[in-house]
């Protein structure tokens, strides 16, 4: 099984021609309201591509926690674990999407700030879990959750996004960790490494805590480092429409790969074909693949080789 905990949020899209920038104002013709959250969306991708998933968070007692709700239970995921707060609105993101399928988001938590870890009983943090985690939810939280499913036996896998210093224990128990480009020169500046590079980074973390440590790389696809070696795969070959979620498509179906004991290569394989397919459709949770659709493109991507 999966166990999710992380951020549900509703997500106001804007298509707009370009970005603004700091004192502009950019017009668009409208705006789509979708369920999304990394959380959500990562919980999502995982039960799609085939996983068991439960998932533990909060939403407000309103109208768009009502909405984020009412799309995952079409999902077959397990929703008993989250919570309603009554302090606090359902999270919102604003996201603006470019010309290019380009996105740019801006969160307000809400009820993510209210989720607590001591939620997750232990008996679900044993050898038979994978945990995920992401970073739109109280940091304290997660790390208290890393270090009792650490001791329970859990697979750990946390998507630092956004971005933010990790304490060196927290490092030391992960399973994986996984970070987009930006996320990843931002943890080397935190780690005080003397190369601010997404490769470089990848592979010092792999080799000074014994973790493997994943970057995605947007159209070039993604590299993984671990002890035993560094692997690069490529993405499909596509004209994106929407890079929303892409990165939530990649963590929650190599998640689910590694839970089914997928091997390395075959897990990235399979998340980068399932990030490339997210691209082709609007919105977050309404653009994840299938399992079927995955293994439909699996060939469209070369299996990923290891090199020293």
């Amino acid at each position: 099984m999966i166990v999710v905990f992380g951020s549900l949020n509703i997500d106001m899209v804007m298509r707009v021609e370009k970005m603004p920038r700091p004192g502009d104002t950019v017009l668009c013709p409208n705006y789509q309201i979708v369920a999304g959250g990394k959380g959500a969306n990562q919980a999502f991708a995982a039960a799609k591509a085939g996983s068991s998933v439960k998932l533990f968070g909060k939403v407000g007692d309103d109208e768009f926690g009502r909405i984020v709700l009412g799309a995952l239970r079409d999902s077959n995921i397990d929703l008993t674990g989250v919570g309603i707060s009554k302090e606090s609105s359902t999270g919102c993101a604003a996201i603006a999407v470019d010309a290019h399928g380009e996105n740019m988001i801006t969160v307000a938590s809400g009820a993510n700030l209210k989720v607590s870890e001591k939620e997750i009983p232990n008996f679900l943090l044993s050898k038979d879990t994978t945990l995920l985690l992401q970073m739109e939810t109280p940091v304290q939280e997660n790390w208290n959750l890393i270090r009792r499913a650490k001791k329970f036996g859990a697979r750990i896998i946390l998507n630092l996004a956004p971005a933010h210093e990790i304490p060196k224990d927290i490092l030391e128990s992960l399973d994986i960790l996984i970070m987009n480009q930006i996320e990843a020169n931002l943890l080397a500046l935190h780690l005080e490494f003397e190369v601010i590079s997404p490769i470089v980074t990848a592979k010092r973390i792999a080799a000074n805590y014994g973790i493997t440590c994943i970057v995605t790389l947007g159209k070039q696809g993604a590299m993984a480092c671990s002890p035993e070696g560094t692997w690069e795969v490529k993405a499909m070959e596509i004209e994106a429409v929407d890079t929303t979620a892409a990165g939530d498509a990649f963590v929650g179906v190599l998640a689910e790969s590694i839970e089914k004991d997928m091997d390395l290569a075959s897990a990235l394989r399979r998340a980068s074909v399932a990030s490339s397919l997210t691209c082709l459709n609007k919105g977050a949770q309404t653009s994840l693949p299938t399992s079927s659709a995955i293994e439909e493109n699996l060939q469209k991507i070369p299996l990923p080789r290891r090199s020293a």
